[in-house]
């Protein structure tokens, strides 16, 4: 291949290199890496792109301008959930994550520490005691992977392949956990009765060799599921692990599950002093009571106190480190790279702000901030409630008449983005402590006034 253009910025592109760099390699071309990749598959022509920007600052205006198109939650007034949520993050957060020490450190290894960490050491402790478990991992990547190394742990431990998934899952999470899951088990899924498991169907399908039974509470929908303890004990009778998918912000007054019988508790910690940033800051958790086996079995990282050289003085560093891929590579349990453990920080700092009262007093807020959204959009002619289940700060709405979707684009020239399309007459609205009952209040008035003037039109 001869190059006639010389990249300023990459040397290699000059020829005289190029062809130096292929006959160290024993190519005649670039064309022979190629050979192996089927006709059928190669693109014969050129990509069809925008020319070229000429000059950086003209990248830069471009970037600008794609930009100026977004609108933030502090802009508009967003009932949007499903994952990503616009819970207040304390400006502590802030300013502790973007210390130096934190935000640039690479995974914090001992020699770059500087507290790392023990601040993460913290966030465990914190985050067991919020959920009533053992052992807490250093973040992993995010809820979803940490949900599906939770249900892997699951095989891993009982030899089996069947996984009862027994919740409304967000379809987002339930592909991309049984992409993770799909070359050791098989996901089969129990339709929910009223938002919540069906036991009775959970009991009719449990035989030997079903590995896990998984529950998601609150649910896709933001149901509770109240007959966690019926599911736990049904799953041990057939030897099966109870693995939750969950969201940790509620458990200021809701019982943990594990005081229900779950054996590993999973999920992402984006709501706790994280923001939404068009997509979220999102880690995951992975959480078991201290028993070996199960312990053994987390393939991210764990910190814990060390004794050093000096008698009585102790450190933070690994422990059980023999369980990852860092110890034995490809002999570890799953593989672990750089995490999210910057995330972990951000919510210990929002944790140990907060504290039980005033996780308790959250709770107690998003409880009550849910009932009067569902009570007053309930009233509307036209809309009722999906189910009437339990809910923490997500519920679907039924549309008689509307569409979801003109529902949606009517409300969002308003500045109101009143949540997310479920199907063609559902939406999934979402409220936490940043929504007033105000905030609730106009979205009724303006749902009420769009469902109107779509049924006018039909």
């Amino acid at each position: 291949m001869t190059q006639t253009f010389v990249h300023p910025y990459i040397p290699n592109t000059a020829p005289e290199i190029h062809a130096e760099m292929l006959a160290a390699v024993g190519a005649a071309s670039i064309e022979d890496f190629y050979a192996d990749v089927p006709e059928d598959l190669r693109l014969r022509r050129p990509l069809d792109v925008p020319a070229p920007l000429p000059a950086e600052q003209d990248l830069a205006r471009h970037v600008r301008g794609i930009l100026a198109q977004n609108r933030t939650t502090e802009e508009r007034l967003s009932f949007l959930g499903a994952g990503t949520y616009n819970h207040y993050v304390p400006a502590v957060v802030d300013e502790v994550i973007r210390r130096s020490e934190f935000l640039t450190a690479y995974a914090g290894e001992p020699y770059e520490d500087h507290g790392r960490f023990q601040a993460l050491f913290e966030y465990q402790s914190l985050m067991a005691e919020l959920l009533a478990m053992d052992v807490v991992n250093v973040p992993t990547y995010d809820g979803y992977q940490a949900t599906a190394t939770g249900l892997a742990m699951a095989g891993r431990l009982t030899g089996r392949r069947r996984v009862l998934a027994v919740s409304d899952v967000l379809p987002e999470k339930d592909s991309k956990v049984r992409d993770y899951t799909r070359a050791g088990l098989e996901i089969e899924r129990i339709p929910s009765v009223g938002g919540i498991a069906d036991v009775a169907a959970l009991r009719d399908r449990l035989s030997d060799d079903v590995a896990a039974v998984w529950v998601e509470t609150p649910s896709f929908t933001g149901a509770v599921e109240t007959r966690l303890r019926e599911i736990a004990d049904a799953a041990h009778a057939a030897g099966a692990v109870v693995v939750v998918g969950t969201d940790p912000i509620g458990y200021g007054v809701l019982t943990p599950p594990a005081l229900q019988g779950a054996d590993i508790v999973t999920g992402d910690i984006q709501s706790l002093g994280l923001h939404q940033w068009f997509g979220g800051a999102h880690a995951g958790f992975i959480a078991v009571h201290d028993e070996p086996r199960f312990v053994m079995e987390m393939p991210s990282r764990l910190f814990g106190l060390e004794s050093t050289d000096v008698p009585g003085e102790y450190g933070f560093g690994d422990v059980a480190y023999d369980r990852t891929s860092f110890a034995h590579r490809e002999e570890g349990k799953e593989w672990v790279g750089t995490a999210a453990a910057l995330w972990g920080i951000a919510a210990g700092v929002h944790l140990a702000l907060m504290g039980p009262q005033g996780m308790a007093d959250l709770g107690e807020l998003l409880l009550a901030r849910t009932a009067y959204a569902q009570q007053r959009l309930a009233a509307i002619d036209g809309v009722r409630l999906g189910d009437d289940a339990l809910h923490l700060r997500e519920f679907t709405i039924r549309f008689d008449g509307a569409r979801a979707a003109d529902v949606v684009a009517a409300l969002r020239a308003e500045g109101i983005e009143p949540g997310v399309v479920v199907d063609e007459r559902t939406l999934l609205v979402c409220v936490t402590e940043a929504t007033s009952a105000a905030d609730i209040d106009r979205l009724a008035a303006a749902l009420a006034a769009a469902i109107d003037t779509e049924e006018k039109d039909q």
